[in-house]
């Protein structure tokens, strides 16, 4: 089970990627994919197509989400796998939790015309799929054809992260109830890349500490942002705080993402993957 090539993380245009829920299938077989899930930020829009796709081409599929959570001043997502994806509760938290995204992508937008970027909101609008979840990364991909940076992760190192004229803090869900909505809908919670939150120590041990007291049972050990070094790193956690353990590109676009659909390592032998206590929920096209 550790060797399964589980691909649990990735984003299609629905949110901020820029394939499509088929096209990702597609691309996730092809990689050598054998479990997949279509997790993109707040929103279960993709989730059927994604299914579908990925069933007619014989890859085992588990609905997937990313939540946007606000804790201890900064942003954390919490990857939600295995639900019941028709779960009112967690259909209305997902909303309630994309309002506000158009407003402060406003927000982003003057702050970036003072800096001498105008037509930024357009820009980045002509880029989103889904205007409701209008985000920094379609504001880093106008940038960039427009010529401004040669990268996207030259624009959130310039402009977007905390501190640079594009960035607008905002206000997401709270972690207990993001983690309450995927549990009480059936799936389990994972803290996603943890790696790349800026947290102390005491603050980290805090953000475990209270998603299990939630009833969060994952972490995203290996990842497209980890290093080998946080790989082990947070193998440690998983066994420290007794959680399993997931696997996940996080993948958004062809020559833009680290990691490519199904290239990740294999999670360290001594974990319990997440994808063991889901058996019940992966679905499978019919034999």
């Amino acid at each position: 089970m550790h060797l399964l090539n589980a691909d649990l993380h990735c984003h299609s245009n629905v949110s901020d990627g820029t394939l499509t829920p088929e096209a990702l299938a597609a691309r996730a077989l092809a990689g050598g994919v054998e479990l997949w899930s279509l997790t993109d930020h707040d929103e279960l829009g993709g989730q059927q197509r994604a299914r579908d796709a990925a069933l007619a081409l014989g890859l085992a599929y588990l609905t997937g989400t990313e939540i946007s959570v606000s804790f201890a001043g900064e942003t954390v997502h919490i990857v939600g796998l295995g639900f019941d994806a028709d779960d009112p509760a967690l259909q209305q938290g997902l909303a309630a939790t994309r309002s506000g995204r158009r407003e402060r992508a406003q927000r982003m937008a003057d702050g970036l015309a003072r800096a001498g970027i105008g037509g930024a909101f357009e820009g980045a609008l002509r880029y989103a799929g889904n205007p409701e979840l209008i985000s920094r990364t379609h504001f880093a991909r106008f940038l960039v054809d427009s010529g401004v940076c040669p990268d996207t992760h030259s624009v959130f190192r310039r402009y977007l992260t905390e501190g640079h004229p594009g960035y607008v803090p905002h206000a997401w869900a709270r972690l207990g109830d993001a983690v309450r909505w995927i549990v009480d809908a059936g799936g389990i919670a994972v803290i996603a890349h943890p790696g790349r939150y800026r947290y102390t120590p005491t603050e980290e041990y805090a953000l475990f500490t209270e998603f299990i007291a939630h009833g969060g049972q994952a972490v995203e050990v290996t990842t497209g942002s980890h290093s080998a070094a946080e790989q082990l790193r947070y193998a440690d956690t998983a066994i420290e705080f007794g959680l399993l353990a997931s696997r996940g590109s996080d993948f958004h676009s062809p020559g833009e993402s680290r990691t490519e659909l199904g290239a990740l390592p294999d999670l360290p032998g001594r974990l319990t993957p997440v994808w063991q206590a889901l058996a019940p929920r992966i679905q499978r096209a019919p034999a």
